[in-house]
Formats: C-alpha cells, structure tokens, sequence
C-alpha cells in the first residue's frame, strides 16, 4: 500500500492540512455554504438539469475530509446541490486532504484512490458507488479558474 503524505506548505514546511484544519473546524457552515454551494452548482448544472443527481433527493451523503476535521453533509433540495448542518448520511466518502486534492487534480487515478482505501467509502453500496462515479467524473476544466489553480497547487505538494 501507497505511503500517505502530508502536503507540505512552502510556508515553514508545515503541511496544508495543519494549515487549513482551524478555519476548516470553526467557519460556520453558513459561511462555507455561501462559497461552496455556488461550486457545486456551477460545476454539476448540467448534471442537475439532466436529473443525473435526483437520486441525491432523497439522501445525505457525508464528505468528511478526516486530516482537516470537515465534515459537509449534501443533498440535493429544488434543484440545487446543498450542505446541510447535519444529517444521517446514506454513505460517507472519507478521506485526507492530500488525497481528495489528487483525486480532483486527477493526479491519481481514483479507482487507485478508493481500492488501497485512502478514500473510503461507508454506507450503502449502491449509493457509495454513484458518488464516487459523481466524484470521478468531475472535470478539472469544469472548474473555476481561481479554484482549478488552487486545486493543482495544493495536488502538486501531495
């Protein structure tokens, strides 16, 4: 199995995880779902608009970044991809900072990602199995330029 590595800041080597854990544990969650729900729709209209994601209708799933100490329950309510303050997920997709970076990067290859467990998924299979095809299937260039930039940054320190 792969050694996991920490992402080592350029600023006094400390790694991006230790940097980003605070603001991640204490931002209100109505403050990140003013920047992330924004995100999510930009980069899943299409898949929206097809009803792709109307099975996230009747679900919570759990992303829970572990190194970071964020956890962000989603589901999709009147069309619109949102977090929601807690919930009892179907399934979680858990997983380090480094590896979540590398999965959007494309870095790594996911289906590597998911098999030596370095991202994990818990919950109910089938369910567990869309959303990691969700994941998988987003487009590095679907992304903002600003965040595509920081995602590519934040993958090339992993």
């Amino acid at each position: 199995m792969k050694q996991i590595r920490s992402i080592r800041s350029p600023v006094g080597g400390r790694s991006l995880s230790s940097l980003l854990a605070i603001p991640a544990r204490f931002t209100p969650l109505r403050c990140q779902a003013l920047l992330v729900e924004p995100l999510l729709q930009q980069v899943f209209a299409d898949r929206i608009e097809d009803g792709d994601l109307d099975f996230l209708s009747r679900e919570v799933v759990e992303i829970a970044i572990t190194d970071i100490g964020l956890h962000w329950f989603l589901t999709l309510e009147d069309g619109r991809l949102r977090l929601i303050p807690r919930g009892r997920p179907a399934v979680t997709v858990a997983g380090g900072l480094p590896e979540f970076l590398l999965l959007a990067s494309r870095r790594e290859d996911p289906d590597t990602l998911f098999f030596e467990r370095r991202i994990t998924v818990e919950g109910d299979t089938e369910l567990g199995l869309l959303v990691k095809n969700l994941l998988d299937s987003i487009e590095l260039t679907a992304l903002p330029p600003l965040l595509r930039r920081a995602v590519e940054a934040g993958a090339s320190w992993a």
